[in-house]
């Protein structure tokens, strides 16, 4: 029988080489792909909106409260676009981050190992229900109860929709903030309990702070959620722009003002179809912001803990 040396059997092989090199290519692209797609939709969205500003003002489209780009005497200012968006995603976070890190926590730390296998994919399906039929739930269902508790509630209005998008992040919050929870070791739990600290204070005191720049992603994740939700808001927010804060009031938001647009006739190249592309790079900025907050925010915890 034929022996190997160890010179033959660690021998360079051509195809394996080339193999592998073959593998490598195929992951740089796909990494790159994605990379290029984001660049891809930067420019497009830069390319149109300096179109849109040739004719606009920068200033008038940051500074005035009017937003009637499709009216006979058209107003560009963003403002009230940009208040319907803050509003209805401050209501979905004043939702979604407690209530989600109060799932996390409890199925973290406290959840019977069947309850969790039981409660984690019921949330998570909550996640493939499709935004339009949220959006009918916020105007035919959360709506009409907020009524009978608000009497004076317009039938469209930004704090019902606000709750339904909370209600849809929710997902997103828990499930990633209990993953991050039960990343933590569990030596740092056993050493609270070793030193006399119940379940709930271990929970709090111990595990969360050594989470929080997973739970912070959670947040921020939520927050781009929200920010970016579209048919709950233009089904039952109304598409009025409105520059108010008062969630109880009827606005547009940046999403709903792209799909009214999206869905009309107008031609393309005109001014009223460029100025999607001017509140598209507003949000892009917005979201931007909030990610770049958030990574900051994570980094510093992550520092600290």
């Amino acid at each position: 029988m034929k022996t190997q040396t160890a010179s033959t059997r660690f021998a360079r092989n051509p195809w394996v080489h080339r193999r592998e090199k073959l593998i490598e290519a195929v992951l740089f692209l796909a990494a790159f792909s994605a990379v290029a797609i984001t660049l891809a939709i930067v420019v497009i969205l830069f390319y149109e909106s300096l179109a849109f500003f040739e004719h606009v003002s920068i200033f008038e489209f940051l500074t005035s409260t009017q937003w009637s780009p499709l009216f006979e005497n058209p107003q560009y200012g963003i403002l009230p676009l940009v208040a319907g968006t803050l509003v209805t995603s401050a209501v979905a976070l004043l939702v979604a981050i407690p209530l989600g890190s109060i799932i996390a926590i409890y199925l973290s730390e406290f959840a019977p190992h069947k309850v969790r296998e039981v409660v984690k994919p019921f949330l998570e399906l909550l996640a493939s229900v499709p935004t339009v039929v949220y959006g009918y739930f916020a105007l035919l269902v959360v709506t009409p109860l907020l009524q009978t508790l608000m009497p004076d509630l317009p039938g469209f209005n930004m704090l019902g929709p606000g709750i339904v998008i909370g209600i849809m992040i929710v997902p997103y919050v828990s499930s990633l903030s209990e993953d991050a929870m039960r990343a933590v070791p569990m030596s740092l739990r056993e050493g609270s309990y070793a030193m006399g600290a119940t379940r709930f204070q271990t929970a709090v005191r111990v595990v969360t702070p050594a989470a929080i720049s997973g739970i912070i992603a959670a947040y921020i994740l939520g927050m781009s959620r929200a920010i970016g939700e579209t048919m709950v808001v233009a089904i039952a927010a109304g598409q009025q722009p409105n520059f108010t804060f008062d969630p109880t009031e009827a606005a547009a938001t940046i999403t709903a003002y792209i799909v009214q647009v999206a869905l009309g006739d107008l031609p393309h190249g005109s001014i009223g179809y460029q100025s999607i592309f001017a509140a598209g790079l507003v949000l892009f900025l917005m979201t931007l912001a909030f990610n770049v907050l958030g990574h900051m925010v994570r980094t510093r915890y992550r520092e600290l803990y």
